[in-house]
């Protein structure tokens, strides 16, 4: 059951790849700043969006969590959007999962 899980939904997903993503440029404004001409500098010149970026589109792009989403009827859509998953970033790996972690639990009978 799932009493005793922390389930992480996607807004704390994204908002763990924003966070990276900004520490990624403010390494490179900090970088920056000791580099360039104190009189020249402009935030248009110091500050550039594509570390932000860049960790957003590997989430999606590459991540265990993120799926095409399935369309084929407006159930199969639901069940999607319903799947929980034990795996991935900070959950089990497929190696330590046993079979009483990955066998469906008595109390889900009811939503079979």
């Amino acid at each position: 059951h799932f009493g005793n899980r922390r389930l992480r939904n996607v807004g704390e997903l994204i908002q763990n790849q924003v966070r990276t993503g900004l520490a990624r440029m403010e390494r490179v404004v900090r970088e920056r700043m000791t580099t360039q001409d104190v009189e020249a500098i402009t935030p248009q010149t110091l500050i550039n969006i594509r570390p932000v970026v860049a960790s957003i589109k590997e989430f999606f792009g590459t991540s265990q969590l993120s799926q095409f989403m399935d369309q084929n009827n407006p159930l199969s859509g639901l069940t999607h959007k319903r799947r929980l998953s034990a795996l991935g970033p900070g959950g089990l790996s497929r190696e330590r999962a046993g079979f009483e972690v990955r066998d469906v639990h008595p109390s889900h009978y009811g939503r079979m």
